[in-house]
């Protein structure tokens, strides 16, 4: 029997992608070819490969089997038939797309582009200052590295763990939670500086106007859950879309942003804010970077993913922690 080989391609692209249409996109095809490559790829194995299910489509029992072998024989023949030549860093001539949250661009994304540039100088990046979730874009080849604040779920998704970091409180200097309370009800009235031994408390903590950090506007995050705990609510007064936004506006005023500690200390350093200790316990927030498995031998994503992950690494690396 005389098989198209170029049907493994498609087989692979339809079980990644889990979609015709999908499926036609990665491999820069129309949707009625790749629907008639899936026709012969059914003729050929006896097998339906993709059912409809609503509005969707699943892989049957047959197809989920063979998914990981199938992947692995086209990487190998893609292997086999490129070249493999040593990666020539000065004549490489790529863009890359790295979606990271928006602190890690501004905490990182200077230098990540610096050593770029000289490394490699004909390659371009595209900073991307969005939330990192597995979403559809790393399959697509939309996006080449994310970063994300848990292990992604998606098929296909990589992920190295970079650090982690913790959160803290963030006001400007003069602050009524910088001083220590005095004697009245009122949570904020003070009457003096705080002192080392009187750490800040979770009422007068929660007592404050607050700002939260969301790109889709949220008021709320696991911070209002922790203080429920204890039988306490904040007042989010405002919610913005960046780390930048809310550490302005934290100096221009008298609210409070908590956020992750290492990922934005440059700028709370560079405006002159005051960092105080969460007073409620949560757990560190890991940081992942992202990819597709389809980069696994790309040795140009290899070499930007491991500048990208020193990166990193340098502003998470352990180090004392302020109170």
């Amino acid at each position: 029997m005389q098989l198209d080989l170029n049907l493994l391609t498609a087989l692979d692209a339809l079980l990644e992608e889990g979609s015709v249409t999908g499926a036609a996109a990665r491999l820069h095809v129309t949707a009625p070819a790749m629907s008639r490559s899936l026709g012969r790829i059914r003729k050929v194995t006896g097998d339906q490969i993709l059912v409809r299910t609503g509005r969707g489509m699943v892989p049957t029992t047959r197809a989920l089997a063979m998914r990981a072998e199938v992947h692995a024989l086209v990487q190998q023949a893609h292997r086999l038939l490129s070249t493999q030549a040593e990666l020539d860093l000065p004549s490489l001539e790529r863009v890359f797309t790295v979606r990271w949250h928006d602190a890690l661009i501004a905490a990182c994304g200077t230098a990540l582009t610096a050593t770029v540039h000289r490394q490699a100088p004909g390659v371009r990046l595209r900073l991307s200052a969005e939330p990192g979730t597995d979403d559809p874009e790393l399959r697509r080849g939309e996006v080449d590295l994310a970063s994300g604040s848990t292990e992604p779920t998606a098929p296909g998704i990589r992920h190295r763990l970079v650090g982690s970091d913790r959160l803290i409180v963030a006001v400007r200097p003069g602050h009524p939670l910088t001083k220590g309370p005095s004697s009245t009800d009122d949570p904020l009235s003070t009457d003096g500086k705080l002192s080392a031994d009187e750490p800040l408390s979770a009422e007068r903590y929660a007592a404050a106007d607050h700002v939260t950090v969301s790109r889709r506007g949220s008021l709320r995050d696991p911070i209002d859950d922790a203080l429920a705990a204890r039988g306490l609510a904040r007042r989010v007064v405002a919610a913005g879309p960046t780390a930048a936004f809310a550490l302005r506006l934290a100096l221009d005023g008298d609210v409070v942003v908590t956020l992750p500690d290492l990922a934005t200390r440059a700028e709370r350093d560079r405006l002159g804010l005051v960092t105080l200790p969460l007073p409620v316990p949560l757990p560190e927030v890991p940081l992942h970077l992202l990819w597709h498995r389809r980069y696994d031998d790309d040795r140009a994503h290899t070499w930007l993913r491991e500048l990208a992950t020193a990166t990193l690494r340098e502003v998470f690396a352990p180090r004392d922690i302020r109170g």
